[in-house]
């Protein structure tokens, strides 16, 4: 039975994986701050802990660890904290990262687009920098000073019915209630992944020899322009989309470019992605009753 710690796992993706890892026969452990009330699997063992403390986070090290999961690393200060603290207690590293950390592209990105084995460290905390900058530092510490195998799961958008952030959910309130989605380039070109598809790789990234930065997310893109129509189409209200508006309407999907990547190197290590188009409108669609109050 594989040992397995969890640091951020009592929501989205993150208690999706632990449900997964359950299944699989894992002894898991949760670790969080313990302010949110979740229910979780009777089996889970919880450790309560602040990730941006690093006496805290101390209390995780004092067990050895076949998987560690780290959900919750946002810069280089995080990733620090957590290679002092795992040093020689952790079998396996997943780092979950981000699309973020590379530059908008008009090709899909490919993994070396973004080189963390010889990028600057600069040891900051979280409210230091940016996202991306953030997630940069945490791969560029975990692969250059890491004394365990270390995995870079670098993931897209996430959606799901429960997304927190609300992001799918925006653009069906907006068409449905006919008011305009600022969109920077209506042309872009997006890949989205599904939370219940990234547990699903998270669980595999651990059970398997992937290794380094891995990209994942669906097969298929989709254009701004299109993701609006189809939301459209499903809502039955046409999208009105417009170069630029004020914040409250501007779209959490406008990226000014293209923003898309390639999963070669997981499929070759045996990970097979669903379809976008498999998923997407019936995402759509469950989102939309919320707000139209039927069933489209």
């Amino acid at each position: 039975m594989k040992k397995v710690l969890v640091l951020g796992g009592t929501r989205f993706f993150g208690k999706r994986l632990v449900q997964l890892l359950v299944e699989s026969g894992a002894d898991v452990t949760v670790a969080t701050r313990g302010i949110a009330d979740v229910q979780l699997p009777p089996s889970v063992k919880r450790l309560k802990l602040d990730r941006d403390d690093k006496d805290s986070l101390a209390v995780a090290g004092e067990e050895k660890w076949d998987i560690v999961y780290d959900n919750i690393c946002y810069s280089s200060q995080n990733a620090m904290d957590a290679m002092r603290v795992f040093e020689g207690k952790a079998g396996k590293y997943i780092l979950t990262s981000t699309l973020s950390v590379y530059d908008f592209s008009a090709e899909a990105l490919k993994e070396e687009d973004f080189d963390p084995y010889g990028y600057e460290i600069r040891p900051l905390a979280r409210d230091k920098v940016t996202y991306q900058e953030g997630k940069r530092q945490a791969e560029a510490v975990c692969f250059q000073q890491a004394d365990f195998p270390v995995v870079a799961v670098r993931f897209p958008i996430v959606l799901a019915e429960d997304d927190y952030t609300k992001r799918l959910d925006f653009h069906v309130e907006h068409i449905w209630q006919e008011r305009p989605i600022g969109l920077a380039d209506p042309e872009a070109i997006l890949c989205f992944i599904h939370a219940q598809e990234a547990a699903e790789f998270l669980l595999w990234a651990g059970n398997s020899t992937v290794a380094g930065p891995v990209n994942a997310c669906s097969h298929g893109t989709i254009r701004q322009r299109q993701l609006m129509e189809t939301i459209g189409d499903i809502v039955g209200k046409p999208a009105r989309i417009v170069p630029e508006k004020e914040a409250v309407d501007q779209s959490p999907f406008a990226f000014p470019a293209s923003f898309y990547m390639e999963t070669r190197k997981a499929e070759e290590a045996g990970f097979m992605f669903r379809q976008l188009d498999d998923w997407l409108p019936e995402l759509i669609r469950i989102i939309s009753t919320k707000w139209t109050g039927k069933k489209v």
